[in-house]
């Protein structure tokens, strides 16, 4: 499951960030993906906030790691992410019509529950950098947003 690729020993700054930054990537991804299946005006929509707030949280972090000199390091956390989604999106690739939306929104909703929670249970938590614990926060808050979001459009393809 999702939330086993979290399940990791204490986590360095660097590798904190590979996380944060691959969950987005990942969404940003999946986001592509509907964008170029789906035909629903809501699905779609969503999508495209996915990749807006995504892409615009993935180069604020780019940017502080630059000012930083810090160096993102992937981590089993990192990889454990990656193979999940390529395994969702060969799956999700497989749907078309309702079926890809509904799909696609029901792994949106547990895909954020799941990075949400790891960011507040253990990504902010154990970051020491002030900023860094900063700017995954003000990404919690969006992606919180995205989890709502992402509910609603779930509620209204039943």
């Amino acid at each position: 499951t999702l939330g086993m690729a979290f399940a990791q020993a204490k986590l360095t700054d660097p590798q904190i960030a590979h996380i944060a930054y691959t969950a987005g990537q990942l969404d940003i991804d999946a986001a592509k993906q509907a964008l170029a299946k789906s035909k629903s005006k809501e699905v779609r929509s969503f999508a495209e906030t996915m990749v807006r707030d995504h892409t615009a949280v993935n180069k604020q972090a780019l940017v502080l790691l630059k000012k930083l000199k810090v160096n993102p390091v992937n981590n089993a956390t990192s990889r454990a992410l990656t193979k999940q989604a390529a395994a969702k999106r060969a799956e999700l690739d497989k749907l078309h019509g309702a079926a890809f939306d509904k799909a696609y929104v029901d792994n949106e909703v547990a895909y954020h529950k799941a990075v949400n929670s790891a960011l507040e249970t253990q990504l902010i938590p154990s970051a020491s950098n002030g900023e860094l614990k900063s700017l995954l926060e003000t990404g919690l808050k969006i992606f919180e947003g995205h989890e709502l979001h992402a509910e609603r459009v779930d509620a209204d393809l039943k």
